[in-house]
């Protein structure tokens, strides 16, 4: 299952979204030695977890998280506008139907990993479609940039890669329609839905 966490429902899942913060500590800072702010030496938050942030987190059936992710909307300040416009060699994109994925990670020695991370896309293109996002920006190291661009899915670079706390980072554009969503459940082997969102829900 995939949750989702906007504003409005964050008072419900304080203790999951304390672990998530945790993890991105653990995976970001401790493991890939990233720059960037930890609170109480325990929390990665950065100046991008505002109220506009979306959050997914994976969790198994026993409310067990597996990891999560992040989205924003390019209309506010984002990863890409504040920190790595250089990347864009046309300029941000932005507008009500572009979002940008940031912090997806998974918690360390799953077993299978790569099938947390599929579940986490699946329930980013179904918050895609159900909300009128046509596109989906993203900036990472080539290392993991060029396994996002192996999935398949409709993504172009934005520029060149360049160099950044001594690793090459790129930027792309990943193009979401329904055959996004079809492809990505065919390779996760997903029947349906993964996406749980209580505001929805409760409406």
């Amino acid at each position: 299952m995939i949750q989702l966490v906007t504003a409005a429902d964050r008072s419900t899942y304080p203790d999951q979204l304390a672990e998530m913060y945790r993890e991105r500590k653990r995976v970001f800072v401790d493991r890939l030695r990233w720059e960037v702010p930890v609170v109480d030496g325990e929390f990665e938050i950065d100046q991008f977890d505002t109220e506009g942030a979306v959050y997914f987190l994976a969790l198994s059936a026993d409310g067990t998280q597996l990891g999560s992710a992040r989205l924003l909307p390019s209309t506010a300040p984002h990863l890409l506008s504040e920190v790595f416009p250089h990347l864009c060699e046309h300029g941000v994109p932005r507008g009500e139907e572009v979002w940008e994925i940031t912090r997806m990670c998974t918690a360390p020695g799953l077993a299978e990993p790569r099938a947390v991370r599929q579940r986490l896309m699946v329930g980013m293109v179904e918050f895609a479609l159900l909300n009128g996002i046509r596109r989906y920006t993203l900036v990472s190291h080539m290392a993991y940039l060029s396994a996002i661009l192996a999935i398949g899915w409709d993504c172009a670079p934005l520029g060149l890669p360049q160099e950044h706390d001594g690793q090459l980072v790129g930027a792309v554009a990943i193009n979401i329609t329904p055959d996004t969503l079809a492809l990505l459940r065919r390779n996760a082997g997903l029947q349906g839905p993964v996406l749980r969102w209580d505001v929805r829900d409760a409406a």
